[in-house]
């Protein structure tokens, strides 16, 4: 769940001194915990060096379940004495999560490692048996106030932590932890299958994972539809899980009015749901909505201050406001801040190749291959730095259509990134014709397409006007 003001989530604490006291630490410690442990520690853009946390964060943080050898960290520190100082004690690595930087992992991870991978086999087995299983979504029950809901019963206080756990992992917002919260929330439901709320974390992880290319969007799509009509059958008066389950209405069906419909009915269950608001709030913007779309992302920031991911999505929405200035430097902020989160690097991709600033574009473009990574849009970075290298900007742009061109008939690419290469070198005829088999196959990232600024030249064409008016209203998969 996001956090809301500090005085919905408890004490805040404004520096390392102030953390390291609440645990009655070291800052030496602190600092180790965060890098190694993930401790909730927040930083905000244009403040460098500066920090804080909320406590009761900082106490469900230490709730989370780990090995017995971590419990250590429970104990206060040894005091500190000027004639001969004592440094903080060593937390070693969780074990079932290995670090960023690799290195030798002692014994046990191969245990640790073995029981976390049948964890997620038992979690796959089941999404599929419940995906097949579930009832079709009640209409009447998902968009009216006014149905009898029957909620879930309180949660098995286990399967309250597994998912609680998922949360914080879910949050984090990367490919390697979205996979580690998936485990998290296939255990709380397996631990209690009439709580909703694993579900919902589960359909989240499904609608982000297909943008690190960890899953293909035909299957991840499927699977967060599923675990979301799963989550509104058990509790039909849960905001997220109406939330979680507009997203791939919109996104996979392509049914902006049912998909709005369950934006609101989240909104006036819980009108102070940062995710709804934040997800509603691109939903818009992809509707070509801009000012209500910028208006809905300003109150999830107000609900949700310290998430890296509104912030990304309010540069998102303010460039396509026309203040790209100030969305820039906001996601220039964000990204040195966060270097691993990829949104900020593939908003600001764009941006960059809109205003025609191709060395940067290529450089973040660069970043976000290997982030995600995805091997095709690799071999399409590679061809279109090495087109810009030898022949300018004509080189680059020939570079993408080539190697895209190539990579479609190889069945690795979409017809829409085709459309757009072709729009990009100026080739309209043969940009609308890929852009009809987008449309006829209803691939996902049609969905963008009236949004789409590198489809400029065909907005005036009579085709591209009856592929708008159709997309605007009905569903099309």
């Amino acid at each position: 769940m996001p956090a809301s003001d500090p005085s919905k989530t408890g004490q805040r604490l404004n520096s390392w001194k102030e953390i390291a006291a609440f645990f009655s630490r070291d800052e030496r410690t602190v600092n180790r915990w965060e890098k190694t442990l993930g401790l909730p520690v927040h930083r905000l853009p244009g403040a460098k060096g500066r920090v804080y946390a909320y406590t009761d964060e900082l106490s469900q943080w230490r709730k989370i379940p780990r090995p017995a050898e971590l419990l250590v960290m429970e104990r206060p520190s040894p005091p500190e004495t000027p004639e001969q100082p004592v440094p903080g004690p060593d937390v070693p690595p969780l074990a079932e999560f290995p670090s960023p930087s690799g290195g030798r992992k002692p014994r046990f991870w191969i245990v640790l490692a073995s029981l976390g991978l049948l964890v997620v086999l038992v979690g796959i087995v089941f999404q599929l048996e419940f995906h097949r299983h579930s009832p079709p979504l009640r209409t009447q029950a998902s968009t009216s106030l006014g149905a009898s809901a029957v909620p879930s019963t309180a949660a098995n206080p286990e399967a309250e932590q597994l998912y609680l756990t998922g949360r914080y992992y879910w949050n984090k917002r990367t490919r390697q932890d979205l996979e580690k919260a998936v485990g998290y929330f296939t255990q709380a439901s397996l631990k209690d299958p009439s709580y909703a709320k694993p579900y919902v974390g589960l359909a989240d992880c499904y609608n982000l994972l297909r943008e690190y290319s960890a899953m293909p969007e035909s299957e991840a799509f499927p699977k967060a539809l599923a675990a979301a009509r799963k989550a509104v059958e058990l509790d039909d008066t849960s905001a997220e899980a109406h939330t979680s389950l507009a997203f791939p209405t919109f996104y996979w069906n392509r049914d902006p009015v049912t998909a709005e419909r369950e934006f609101k009915r989240a909104l006036a269950l819980d009108p102070n749901y940062a995710v709804a608001h934040q997800w509603y709030a691109t939903f818009l913007l992809t509707l070509s909505r801009p000012a209500e779309a910028l208006r809905e992302i300003d109150q999830a920031q107000k609900l949700d201050p310290a998430s890296r991911s509104v912030l990304a999505d309010r540069g998102l929405i303010l460039f396509n406001s026309g203040q790209p200035a100030a969305a820039i430097s906001l996601l220039q902020q964000l990204e040195s801040a966060e270097p691993a989160f990829i949104s900020p690097h593939r908003y600001l991709e764009g941006m960059y190749m809109l205003q025609k600033d191709y060395r940067n574009f290529l450089s973040e473009w660069k970043i976000v291959a290997q982030l995600v990574p995805d091997a095709a849009e690799q071999v399409v970075q590679r061809a279109a730095e090495r087109g810009f290298a030898t022949g300018g900007t004509p080189g680059m742009l020939q570079g993408m259509l080539q190697a895209r061109k190539q990579l479609y008939e190889q069945t690795q690419e979409n017809a829409y990134y085709v459309a757009q290469a072709y729009a990009l070198v100026g080739n309209r005829v043969e940009a609308m014709r890929y852009l009809q088999i987008a449309h006829d196959r209803h691939e996902p990232a049609l969905i963008n397409f009236r949004v789409d600024r590198s489809l400029q030249i065909l907005h005036d064409m009579p085709e591209f006007r009856a592929m708008v008016a159709e997309s605007a209203s009905a569903p099309t998969g």
